[in-house]
C-alpha cells in the first residue's frame, strides 16, 4: 500500500477525456497536437500493460544515461558537426546532466575539459563556442557554468574575470539590454546570460550597478499581454525567454517590475492536461526541454510572491511524462516520443525532473516511481548545483586571485577599461 504522501501515476483511462478536442474543425496545429497525443498515449498504454511485469518501467534509466553522457563527453558523433559553435554548450549539458544523476568524471577527464574551455576564451574576453571563435554571451554562460560545476582551483583560474567583465560591457547597450556578441542581435537571453555570469563571478557591487543600469526595466518591457516574456519587446511570449526574463529580474532583485500574477497564470497554463509535460508557447506541442524552462519559472515566480509555499504545477504529471515518454532505453532523453536523444534535451528534461522533485523542499523531495529516481537538486536561477553556486560565490568573494598563468590579478574599477 502506498503511503499517503507517495506520488502515484495518474489514471490513464480517465485522462483520455483530457485529450485535445478540435471541435470538428481540423487544422495543421490540431492534427499535430492529436498526432503527439497519440504517440504519448502509446507510452501510457504500454506502461499500463507492462508495469506489473517490468518494474524498471517506473525507474529512471540512470546507468544508461550515465553511459550516454560519458561516451558523448569523450567523442561526439559526426551528426554534432552542426554544433561546432556550441561545443561549450555540449560540455555544460553533459556536466549538468551528469551531476544531477550523481555521476562524476575522473580528474584527468575534467582537466581536459578545463584545458579545452581555456582554448575557447576569446582575446576580447568571454568565451566562444569553440577554439578560435568570437566571444558570445551564450557560450560564455555555458563555459562559466561548466567551470563552476567542476569547481576546482584550476577551473576557477580558467575564468579571466577582468577580461570577461570588459566583454560584458562591450555588448551592453545604453538602454540596459545586451547583444549576444559585438554587433549581434539583442534579446533577453543576452541579458540573462550576462546577469548570471556577473552574479556567479561575484563582481563588485559598483560594477554590477553600472553594468546593469536599466537592465531590469528593459527585461520588464519584454513581458507580453499574455503574461510570459518574448525575446525582445513586442515579440511572442516563449518559455525559454520567459525563464530568462524572470530569472534575470530575480537575480537583480527587481522581480517587482513585471506583472507576476500574469506571469504565473501564463506559465501554469503551459502544462499539458493529457501529456503532463510543458509546451513552450500557446498552441504549441509538448517538449521535454520546457520541463526546466517553464518548470523552473514557476517556483522562481512563486518565491517572489508572499504566501506561495506550495508548488502550483503538477509535479507528478511532469515526472510521469519524462519517465514514460522521454527516455531512450540505450541512454539519453528526448523532446517527445519518436524523437532521437540529444544532449540538450537530456540536460533540460533531467533538470526539470529535479525542479519538480525539489521545488518545495530539498529535505523531502517529491519522487514519482522508484525511490532511485531521486535526482540531486539544481539551483533554479543558474541551473547548476546549489553547492556549486555557493562555492563560486565564496571563491570569487576574494578579489585577489591568480589567473590561469599563475599571476596575481587584483580587481580594480579601472580594469573594466573604456566604456
Amino acid at each position: 500500500m502506498w503511503p499517503e504522501d507517495e506520488l502515484l501515476f495518474r489514471n490513464f483511462q480517465q485522462l483520455k477525456g483530457c485529450k485535445f478536442d478540435d471541435e470538428k474543425v481540423a487544422t495543421i496545429t490540431s492534427r499535430e497536437q492529436q498526432k503527439t497525443e497519440s504517440s504519448v498515449e502509446k507510452c501510457f498504454d504500454r506502461f499500463e500493460q507492462m508495469q506489473f511485469l517490468n518494474p524498471r518501467l517506473t525507474q529512471l534509466n540512470r546507468i544508461e544515461h550515465q553511459h550516454y553522457l560519458d561516451v558523448m563527453l569523450r567523442r561526439l558523433p559526426s551528426n554534432y558537426e552542426c554544433l561546432d559553435s556550441s561545443r561549450a554548450w555540449c560540455i555544460y549539458w553533459i556536466l549538468q546532466a551528469a551531476q544531477l544523476l550523481s555521476f562524476t568524471f575522473d580528474e584527468e577527464t575534467l582537466d581536459h575539459v578545463i584545458q579545452f574551455l581555456i582554448k575557447c576564451r576569446a582575446p576580447t574576453g568571454g568565451f566562444g563556442g569553440g577554439p578560435g571563435q568570437y566571444a558570445h554571451l551564450a557560450p560564455t554562460y555555458a563555459a562559466v557554468n561548466s567551470l563552476c560545476i567542476i569547481g576546482s582551483q584550476s577551473a576557477y583560474r580558467a575564468i579571466d574575470r577582468e577580461s570577461l567583465t570588459q566583454f560584458l560591457f562591450s555588448v551592453r547597450e545604453a538602454d540596459g539590454s545586451f547583444r549576444l556578441h559585438v554587433d549581434g542581435e539583442t534579446d533577453v537571453r543576452g541579458a540573462y546570460c550576462a546577469i548570471s555570469c556577473a552574479k556567479l563571478l561575484n563582481l563588485p557591487q559598483l560594477v554590477l550597478k553600472e553594468l546593469f543600469a536599466g537592465t531590469g526595466d528593459w527585461i520588464a518591457s519584454c513581458q507580453t499581454y499574455e503574461g510570459g516574456f518574448g525575446g525582445a519587446p513586442d515579440l511572442e511570449a516563449h518559455g525559454g525567454y520567459t525563464f530568462c526574463g524572470i530569472a534575470g529580474l530575480a537575480l537583480l532583485n527587481e522581480a517587482q517590475k513585471c506583472n507576476k500574477n500574469a506571469l504565473l497564470r501564463w506559465t501554469l497554463r503551459r502544462q499539458m492536461s493529457y501529456e503532463g509535460g510543458f509546451q513552450g508557447r500557446t498552441n504549441k506541442l509538448v517538449d521535454g526541454c520546457y520541463s526546466f524552462w517553464v518548470g523552473a519559472t514557476i517556483p522562481i515566480t512563486q518565491a517572489t510572491m508572499p504566501g506561495m509555499e506550495h508548488t502550483l504545477f503538477d509535479v507528478e504529471a511532469l515526472q510521469e511524462y519524462i519517465l514514460l515518454c522521454c527516455q531512450k532505453q540505450n541512454g539519453g532523453l528526448i523532446d517527445k516520443p519518436g524523437k532521437p536523444q540529444d544532449l540538450y534535451h537530456t540536460c533540460y528534461t533531467l533538470s526539470g525532473v529535479s525542479i519538480a522533485q525539489h521545488s518545495e523542499s530539498a529535505m523531502s523531495p517529491q519522487i514519482l516511481g522508484d525511490l532511485i529516481n531521486e535526482l540531486l537538486p539544481t539551483h533554479p536561477l543558474f541551473n547548476i548545483p546549489p553547492k556549486s553556486v555557493a562555492a563560486a560565490l565564496s571563491h570569487f568573494s576574494n578579489t585577489t586571485e591568480p589567473d590561469s598563468d599563475g599571476n596575481d590579478s587584483t580587481w580594480k574599477m579601472d580594469d573594466v577599461g573604456d566604456r
